[in-house]
């Protein structure tokens, strides 16, 4: 395990909660900018952004309206924020923490600002584990951070009883890249869960499966995304209950949700057992025992209670996890049993 100096450490916290607190205004883009015009004797406020090589210009209000100076000036101390939180950004990925790929990055400030994450979406996956670097202050690696699809998980009662829905899935991927196509669920070609875009990218919604077996391999219909489709899975519910915040390092910093990072360890083992894809499997095994080595120092106490929380399930989950455990490295695993006293 190799950690990141105190000093990115301090700024990747520093940057986590200014991005929490970040709230914007949901009908002008940070990167824009308030001016005030005189007109007839009065002063009026237009908003002005560039749009490709055009400068773009859209009037807002009287300057003597209290409501809407009081958005400006509020709007002033958001984008001056943006610009501290960019250089945390910058300094962060110049230290050497995982930065996503430009789509992937776009993709997910798209649904934190459709309002995914405040409707108590999680990001999971690759993309999830990249933000443990700066939660956990270690080293990941590269290898284990590469990918081609972004994975997102909602709980399919939080969906249905929130009384919120976005824009349909496919509406906010098309914002930032038209050529996304819904990809037809086996089951139920009039549902998708699944996105692609021209270059093969996939965008795929999921939700746990606490049910019966006959739910499994059948899309649910999601109240949250529109009606729109996410695909059931085991083992789900136990990685993304009581999730943590982190941000992507992407622009200004994305705000995300991501499961804890013992809880995304242990889950590793387990879904690593099931893979047939040989190389998923493998990559699932690298990233649990990163995480499990910088865990086992630096939330022993959360390592261990995710374990035992797993362990205690039932006997197939233990079966699971003694076959991802054995997958592991001889120091790792000795690791992992110091911290669980279980051997």
């Amino acid at each position: 395990m190799e950690e990141i100096d105190l000093a990115a450490q301090t700024l990747f916290a520093e940057l986590v909660q200014r991005a929490l607190d970040a709230e914007f205004d949901a009908e002008h883009s940070e990167k824009g900018s308030f001016i005030r015009k005189e007109s007839k004797g009065r002063d009026y406020w237009h908003y002005q952004w560039r749009e490709g090589k055009e400068i773009r210009n859209k009037y807002v209000g009287p300057a003597s309206d209290a409501s809407i100076t009081d958005r400006v000036q509020r709007f002033a101390t958001l984008k001056a924020s943006f610009k501290r939180r960019q250089t945390l950004v910058r300094a962060l990925v110049a230290a050497g923490l995982p930065t996503p790929d430009p789509l992937s990055g776009r993709l997910i400030e798209a649904l934190w600002k459709a309002g995914f994450f405040r409707l108590r979406g999680v990001l999971v996956g690759t993309l999830a584990f990249q933000t443990y670097a700066g939660v956990l202050g270690v080293r990941l690696g590269r290898r284990p951070l590469m990918t081609q699809d972004a994975d997102f998980a909602q709980f399919w009662g939080v969906s249905e009883n929130i009384g919120e829905s976005l824009e349909p899935p496919l509406t906010i991927l098309r914002k930032v890249d038209e050529t996304f196509k819904e990809v037809p669920h086996v089951a139920d070609h009039f549902v998708s869960t699944r996105y692609r875009n021209a270059r093969d990218y996939f965008v795929d919604f999921l939700t746990p499966n606490r049910g019966s077996e006959d739910y499994q391999g059948k899309p649910a219909r999601m109240r949250a995304l529109a009606g729109t489709g996410a695909e059931p899975l085991r083992h789900l519910d136990f990685l993304v209950h009581a999730p943590e915040r982190s941000v992507l390092l992407h622009g200004g910093g994305v705000p995300v949700t991501v499961p804890r990072a013992e809880a995304y360890a242990v889950h590793k083992l387990i879904v690593a057992v099931d893979r047939i894809n040989q190389a998923k499997s493998a990559k699932d095994i690298q990233q649990a025992q990163i995480l499990i080595e910088a865990l086992a120092v630096k939330r022993p106490a959360e390592l261990a209670g995710s374990w035992s929380t797993a362990w205690s399930v039932g006997r197939q989950w233990r079966k699971k996890l003694e076959s991802g455990r054995a997958r592991l490295s001889t120091d790792t695993q000795a690791m992992l049993a110091g911290v669980t006293k279980r051997e």
